[in-house]
């Protein structure tokens, strides 16, 4: 196989894988919004052995009053708890607030940890998503796009090579046009070819 064949081989390659993930993302990303699921990407170890690391989990919208213990649930910390980032952790006690009529106060325990989480914490929500189920290790694919320089390099590589397999045919379009021109100019020329001329003598008398 020519060099040139084996780089369009390759090329045409890289350009199915690069469209494959991208729609297996793009159908990550929106899908379960239109589907009425929420997603979150696990960054932390504390639910392994449930769902590990780099997992993407889907989560439904429940009534508040609907959580049970044994529920797994994503949710911002109380602020005294000195945590800014969302946690996904498993309900271990669900209580009557003295202070709210109606109130719960939730506690919860990462699967992975040996104690429950140091907080109790109220929903002001009137709803919460709750875990309906997860993919391992797809969230890895969200974990690297964060950062700017793999999202553009994720852009820019199959950009490059479908500008150089464009290129690629743009040249051999123009060396197959000039192959042609050149056929038709060493062709050899058709030089007509005259008739011989009979002349007709009347018999003498």
């Amino acid at each position: 196989m020519s060099a040139s064949k084996t780089l369009k081989a390759v090329g045409n390659t890289a350009v199915i894988i690069a469209a494959v993930v991208a729609c297996v993302v793009a159908a990550l990303m929106f899908v379960p919004g239109l589907l009425g699921y929420d997603r979150y990407v696990i960054t932390g170890g504390s639910m392994s052995g449930t769902f590990e690391r780099g997992s993407l989990v889907f989560e439904r919208q429940v009534p508040v009053e609907d959580l049970n213990v044994g529920d797994v649930i994503t949710y911002l910390p109380p602020a005294e708890s000195g945590i800014s980032e969302l946690v996904t952790h498993r309900v271990i006690s669900i209580t009557p607030n003295p202070d709210v009529s109606g109130g719960l106060v939730f506690k919860t325990k990462g699967d992975a940890n040996a104690s429950a989480d140091p907080w109790t914490f109220t929903l002001a929500d009137t709803v919460q998503p709750r875990v309906l189920g997860w993919i391992p290790l797809v969230g890895w694919i969200f974990i690297a796009l964060s950062a700017p320089g793999i999202r553009m390099l994720a852009i820019g590589i199959p950009a490059a090579v479908i500008a150089l397999l464009f290129l690629l045919d743009f040249v051999r379009g123009l060396r197959r046009r000039d192959e042609k021109v050149f056929d038709a100019e060493d062709a050899p020329a058709l030089v007509p070819v005259e008739r011989p001329s009979f002349a007709l003598h009347a018999p003498a008398r």
